[in-house]
């Protein structure tokens, strides 16, 4: 069956396999990827390695530590923590990138861990942003994180791809963040949620490589796990300059050219010679389509990504700002910069507001000096920041407070990130964040007539991979019965399953998880399940925050599996990792929410139903429906009680 480019790198990059198995969305594989990631999360996902019992990083050239998000935190506390991960480091041989060095997403564009046609990850979920320069960048959780520390691999479940075919040609000033910002506000449906994006189309050679990682990067807020496009003539240039440059900084001190670890001559040529391409039939289960000549300068808000304000908005209603940022791993390139620089070259930045200008790397600020981006941007009244995350996730100088409207080059403007709850924000490109920083007031740099985007979405029906079986590990049970209870809200988020006002108890013991269990979604939910029954949610079960108890919960609840039209990626990750069973099994879902009607949250139905993991079916009522197959390495997870418990048994 022919593959696209998510599958065949994914193919390259799964480990433990049949020579002759492909792979396809849907399935679960051992996944070995050629770099991880983990920024000042690496504390807390050291104490994970060291609670499994690992001794020992299995490949210590493939994690990277960076420390970007509390920069600006000098305290005796977080400086403390600094330096324990910087031994850490030093003690394993892992590359490590100290506070100041820049954003970790970007470091591992400069310093080529994320490298075209190989598969990268990190432990935050903008690792999307590798896909801009044909890389494969998914997130992993920190469970995800120690076990790949510990053994080099983990699973994944390789996500159902869509393609988005970009024609036309940019008007002058769109730029790669207007293009997601419209993509994002036009197809605001989860159209794509959980899904693996590949972009194609003629229009790709008018977007420069910063363009693209913009776009790779906000795949994440548009719902997507996967942001990739393909290597063309325009990667390798990039690619070949990075390597001239870095040829040249040891020319310049003095030293001898060496080959860089990651980038060099050689790798180029055998990318050039081994290229990867969606094969021509390849299966896509959407097709977007969208003209870029059609998009215009946006802006998003306030409170979501997907709120797209227009011109005509802005022009009659003149929003006073009183916060500017021109900060963040999605828009604070070389190219942000200049482009910034361009438009308040010659102006001041009005009294009211403060406009806070932090690089995405050092190595980004040193290039914007010496072309001069930088200064113009200071003389203009720019604070600068060190380059790293900080006011983009609440950190640091220059939150919004109370009452307070703010604009932002980030890529997430949810209520209450960026400072207070009572204080709104908006999401614009660089050129249009100073534009407002220059007026006072929300503006784009280049107002133009509002029209109407020219977009299209096709959904494809399914191809047909049904297998007279599965393959079962010798331990792994082939049937599972149990009654249903049903509770049929789709979007059933994590803070419904377990109250946030309940994660950061200590000593909160399983037995208290299972009490409180479904306590914001329905607090008779406990009185009605037993031990042994089958849940059965809606669609995008799971969604929200990546609190694990969310899955520990219902497991210790005694409900032995959860079945579900689809869950949220991290929800299933944490399930898994956890040892608790979860199956998507669409078709079954919508007819129970056709068939069955209640005024209540959760229904406690008479319905005994069968799992069959060797056929993948459930019947329900005399009635088969299929479910996900459930591959080798997610039942090796289950049966060993959750990742961590896997990881034990790999490193003995």
């Amino acid at each position: 069956m022919p593959q696209n480019l998510v599958e065949k790198i994914a193919q390259r990059f799964a480990v433990n396999m049949n020579e002759k198995a492909e792979v396809h969305s849907g399935d679960y594989i051992t996944l070995q990827p050629a770099h991880i990631l983990t920024h000042d999360n690496t504390g807390a996902i050291m104490k994970k390695f060291q609670a499994i019992g690992a001794q020992r990083i299995a490949h210590p050239r493939q994690p990277v530590f960076a420390l970007d998000h509390n920069v600006q935190d000098t305290s005796p506390a977080n400086l403390d923590k600094y330096k324990r991960i910087e031994a850490f480091a030093k003690q394993m041989g892992v590359d490590f990138y100290p506070a100041g060095r820049g954003i970790g997403h970007q470091i591992m564009i400069e310093e080529g861990y994320a490298f075209p046609g190989t598969v990268a990850v990190a432990s935050d979920s903008h690792a999307n942003m590798y896909g801009g320069l044909g890389c494969l960048g998914t997130p992993v959780v920190r469970t995800d994180a120690a076990a790949i520390w510990a053994t080099g691999q983990t699973w994944w479940q390789i996500p159902p791809v869509a393609k988005v075919s970009l024609m036309g040609t940019p008007e002058p000033g769109v730029t790669g963040k207007d293009i997601i910002l419209s993509l994002i506000g036009h197809f605001n449906q989860d159209e794509v949620l959980n899904h693996a994006l590949e972009f194609t189309g003629p229009g790709l050679r008018n977007l420069s490589i910063e363009a693209r990682l913009t776009i790779a990067n906000m795949t994440t807020e548009w719902g997507a796990l996967v942001g990739l496009f393909p290597v063309d003539d325009l990667t390798l240039q990039w690619l070949e300059d990075r390597v001239k440059l870095l040829s040249e900084r040891d020319q310049n001190k003095g030293s001898k050219p060496k080959d860089h670890p990651r980038l060099y001559p050689q790798r180029i040529v055998e990318l050039k010679a081994n290229p990867l391409y969606a094969d021509p039939e390849a299966y896509y289960a959407k097709v977007i389509t969208i003209d870029l000549s059609t998009i215009t300068p946006q802006m998003a808000g306030p409170d979501q990504v997907k709120k797209v304000v227009t011109n005509r908005q802005l022009i009659k209603e003149r929003i006073k700002i009183h916060k500017a940022y021109l900060v963040s791993c999605v828009n604070s390139r070389v190219e942000d910069l200049a482009a910034a620089a361009k438009v308040v070259e010659g102006h001041k930045v009005a009294d009211h507001v403060e406009f806070y200008l932090a690089a995405a790397s050092q190595e980004v600020q040193v290039e914007s000096e010496r072309r001069g981006d930088w200064q113009t941007l200071l003389e203009a009244g720019a604070q600068p920041l060190p380059p790293g995350c900080g006011p983009c996730i609440g950190l640091g100088k220059g939150l919004l407070q109370e009452g307070e409207v703010g604009v932002s080059a980030t890529n997430r403007n949810f209520k209450g990130r960026m400072g207070s709850r009572e204080a709104e924000c908006y999401l614009a490109s660089p050129a249009a964040v100073a534009a407002s920083a220059i007026a006072g007031y929300l503006t784009l740099p280049e107002p133009s007539l509002t029209q109407s985007i020219s977009a299209t979405i096709t959904v494809n029906p399914a191809p047909d991979r049904s297998v007279e079986s599965v393959t079962l590990l010798s331990d792994f049970p082939s049937i599972i019965e149990g009654t249903l209870v049903f509770c049929p809200q789709d979007n059933l988020n994590t803070d419904g399953i377990f109250p946030g006002k309940y994660t950061y108890l200590d000593n909160f013991s399983p037995e208290d998880q299972a009490r409180v269990v479904m306590e914001n979604y329905d607090p008779e939910f406990t009185n009605i399940v037993q031990e042994g029954d089958l849940l059965v949610g809606g669609f995008n079960f799971g969604t929200g925050s990546s609190r694990e108890q969310a899955a520990t919960a219902l497991k210790y609840r005694g409900i032995r599996a959860v079945i579900a039209g689809s869950f949220s990626q991290t929800y299933k990750r944490n399930a898994f990792n956890n040892g608790f069973l979860v199956v998507e099994a669409p078709l079954l879902v919508s007819a129970l929410q056709n068939e069955l009607s209640s005024q209540k949250p959760t229904l406690r139905t008479a319905i005994r139903a069968r799992l069959d993991f060797a056929r993948s079916t459930i019947t329900v009522n005399s009635k088969t429906y299929p479910m996900a197959p459930l591959g080798l390495s997610a039942q090796e997870i289950i049966l060993a009680g959750g990742l961590e418990m896997w990881v034990r048994r790999k490193i003995k």
